[in-house]
């Protein structure tokens, strides 16, 4: 069964609070053979994501463990984002293939959860033998959920408003930067609604698209000053994961596309809005 699909997109939730519980060894190997997966690993656009699953102790003698600051309990298990600096697109493609593989491991009932800032790099780093040319925007956690969330990550939820998506009206437009109706989407409801379901950082849900007759444009709405100290481009992989919700659900329902980067021009009025990537329907 092919787990990249829209069930999988609604089913997928951010887990922090895990039980003591082992992968089972299948099942690391179905996610080893997927990440092998040269398919797997590249983005829309060519560029490859390497991951690698990571056992928390670094040094079991010392029980050091991978510091995620509080945010993750109940697994030391993890899998990390290796992106290759300085190359055209990366964030866009790391985005795009991190999501696929969430979403792959959603289908194995295997909890995840993005963390971009809330972990200790200086111990992953050491663990994964990271390149002078390569940096590590993300990992996930990855175990089995526990039921009963402790008051520390209902908190994080509360303070993101983690449940709350933003209203059509706030995402997608038509050519005159009017907002998109359902009805008007026609068959591209439900991918839409698949982008507007999507995990993003600190749930900023930056992405805007632009309806254009056969034409799906998509935008990046930055939040100003938001992740300037990071040393990587974090709104940008949040667009990689709206392209790969689009993907998935836009081939599961049968429409076929291709995907370009070619600027239509649109007139947005927003300083902080920028042009990111096209999908033209077949």
């Amino acid at each position: 069964m092919n787990s990249l699909n829209i069930d999988n997109i609604k089913n997928r939730t951010s887990v922090r609070t895990f039980i003591n519980k082992e992968i089972e060894t299948n099942k690391l190997e179905l996610i080893q053979e997927y990440i092998d997966i040269n398919e797997n690993k590249t983005g829309l656009f060519g560029n490859e994501t390497k991951f690698k699953i990571v056992k928390g102790n670094i040094n079991p003698n010392k029980k050091e463990k991978i510091g995620t600051y509080g945010f993750i309990k109940g697994t030391q298990t993890f899998i990390v984002g290796i992106m290759k600096k300085d190359k055209e697109n990366n964030h866009l493609d790391y985005g795009y293939s991190f999501e696929k593989l969430i979403l792959f491991l959603t289908g194995l009932d295997i909890g995840t959860c993005w963390l971009g800032a809330s972990f200790n790099r200086n111990k992953i780093t050491k663990l994964v033998e990271l390149q002078e040319d390569e940096i590590i925007p993300c990992i996930t956690p990855i175990g089995y959920a526990e039921n009963k969330m402790r008051f520390m990550e209902k908190a994080i939820r509360l303070t993101a408003k983690s449940d709350h998506r933003k209203d059509w009206s706030e995402l997608f437009f038509n050519t005159n930067l009017l907002p998109l109706t359902k009805n008007q989407a026609e068959k591209l409801e439900i991918p839409l609604e698949m982008i507007r379901l999507g995990p993003s950082a600190s749930n900023k849900q930056p992405w805007r698209i632009i309806i254009d007759n056969e034409k799906v444009h998509f935008y990046l709405k930055r939040t100003p000053n938001y992740g300037k100290y990071l040393a990587y481009d974090i709104q940008m992989i949040d667009i990689g994961i709206a392209c790969c919700h689009f993907q998935i659900s836009s081939e599961e329902l049968g429409l076929k596309g291709e995907w370009t980067i070619k600027n239509p021009r649109l007139n947005t009025e927003d300083k902080d809005t920028i042009y990111v990537c096209t999908w033209i329907r077949e």
